[in-house]
């Protein structure tokens, strides 16, 4: 059966309202017309994702998220997004935003990726940004 899961890896943190993140996110994969597999969100500590980035990825700087599709078919979201506590903490006060909003931003950003959505292109990040923007609002109503 399909599943939203929270996991923590190396860090105490634990998501204050898991049943509406996942209604959220649900809302927004309707939205979107795709259809929820298994989606994994695994919250970790700086160093254990900086060390998925250099495995997985061949990257040897730290970051906020990373997200893995493991979709088998089309139109189904399924995958592990990890997601450092610490660099969102140290983002939401950089970028002046509470905690909350910022996490959920890149919770829905992970999510927007394994839909298709992509931020390499200057274009490509404005539409991201403008459905993280929509999705944030949305989970506030």
């Amino acid at each position: 059966m399909a599943s939203i899961r929270f996991f923590s890896e190396e860090t105490e943190f634990k998501l204050t309202h898991p049943r509406k993140t996942s209604s959220w996110i649900k809302s927004a994969l309707k939205t979107e017309k795709k259809t929820l597999g298994d989606l994994n969100f695994i919250f970790c500590t700086d160093e254990y994702l900086l060390q998925i980035n250099m495995e997985y990825l061949d990257h040897h700087t730290y970051t906020d998220i990373i997200t893995f599709d493991s979709s088998e078919t089309p139109g189904t979201i399924e995958g592990d997004i990890f997601i450092s506590i610490e660099r969102i903490q140290e983002n939401a006060t950089k970028f002046e935003r509470p905690f909350d909003e910022e996490l959920h931003r890149v919770i829905i950003h992970g999510v927007l990726h394994l839909i298709g959505y992509g931020d390499k292109s200057k274009a490509a990040k404005a539409q991201m940004r403008g459905k993280e923007d929509t999705y944030l609002f949305l989970r506030r109503i």
